[in-house]
């Protein structure tokens, strides 16, 4: 009976990490950086980026870039009510822009009132 308890344990072991969050973005801005306000929002449902599934993207100047270091279910579920799938929010933003890709160090909603909701869009 041991030996099957520890024989489960070491299995089990490997998987613990995928459940653990990797959050790259700090909660505090880097005072030397510029902070830009940005749209943010789901690339592929408001952003008409390709992609395979809902991912969390920002436009700045006009160009939607996917994000890397803050992921879309950070902030809610992304088809909740004003979440991300449904809606483009401003954001506070530190990072650059890494082959087509905004790699963020900070990442801060400004508000919970999204700037567009796709149910009151007319198609």
């Amino acid at each position: 009976m041991k030996s099957v308890f520890i024989v489960c344990t070491l299995f089990a072991l490997p998987f613990k990490g995928f459940s653990q969050k990797n959050i790259a973005t700090t909660t505090v801005p880097d005072p030397t950086k510029k902070i830009l306000t940005v749209d943010a929002s789901c690339g592929e449902c408001n952003f008409d980026m390709q992609g395979k599934d809902c991912d969390l993207a920002v436009r700045i100047n006009g160009t939607p870039y996917f994000v890397d270091g803050a992921n879309i279910m950070d902030y809610g579920h992304p088809h909740a009510k004003g979440g991300f799938c449904l809606a483009v929010r401003r954001a506070e933003v530190q990072g650059e822009v890494v082959n087509g890709r905004f790699k963020a160090s900070y990442f801060k909603l400004l508000d919970n009132k999204p700037t567009i909701d796709n149910k009151n869009k007319k198609n």
